[in-house]
């Protein structure tokens, strides 16, 4: 079963293209080692009423926004393969340091999911 990585993180609104043009080349890095698939998805209807909306679960501040991002694995071991891969490119080294990342690092979340349904 394929297996996948998810994250949302809080973006200030103002950091988007940043962000964006970081994640495109997280993109790349993470697709040429392999991974099946990489999304990052920017919030737009998040006023939610039936349930919980993740501005408020991730306590969103004035002038930030959701970004929900995941990536796709043959399986665990394979994510394991293309993440130690990934992680030791020297393009990520372009990112810099994890202080100047165009969102607020220790705000995010992440976790590893076996796939229940794929449609």
């Amino acid at each position: 079963m394929k297996y996948v990585d998810g994250f949302v993180l809080p973006v200030p609104k103002r950091k988007l293209a940043a962000y964006r043009r970081m994640a495109k080349l997280a993109a790349k890095v993470w697709r040429d080692h392999g991974a099946l698939q990489y999304i990052e998805c920017v919030g737009d209807d998040l006023k939610i009423k039936w349930a919980l909306p993740f501005p408020r679960g991730m306590k969103i501040k004035p002038g930030e926004t959701v970004v929900f991002s995941f990536i796709v694995y043959k399986s665990r071991a394979h994510r394991g393969r293309v993440n130690a891969a990934a992680m030791k490119d020297p393009r990520l080294a372009k990112m810099g340091d994890p202080k100047d990342m165009p969102f607020d690092c220790k705000r995010m979340m992440a976790g590893g999911f076996k796939t229940l349904v794929d449609a």
